[in-house]
């Protein structure tokens, strides 16, 4: 999951997997694929590059349990 922040600076978590695209105008909606659209205050590249980290530590995470040394794995991750 990925967390934003809504205009009124409230915060939630997405799943980015369910993410259909990400729009600027001038406000960042984010349109999921199911039709639901959430406004937020990140930027478009922060949302892409939250994705993007959110990826690279499932990726990180897999390739550890295959040598089970999941020690170093903040327990967020797990």
């Amino acid at each position: 999951m990925i967390v934003v922040t809504r205009l009124n600076k409230s915060r939630f978590s997405i799943n980015p997997d369910l993410i259909e695209r990400i729009q600027e105008n001038p406000d960042t909606v984010i349109v999921m694929v199911n039709g639901a659209k959430y406004v937020v205050t990140e930027s478009m590249e922060e949302v892409i590059g939250l994705v993007v980290h959110y990826r690279a530590a499932v990726i990180s995470l897999a390739s550890l349990q295959k040598t089970e040394d999941l020690s170093s794995v903040p327990p967020s991750l797990r």
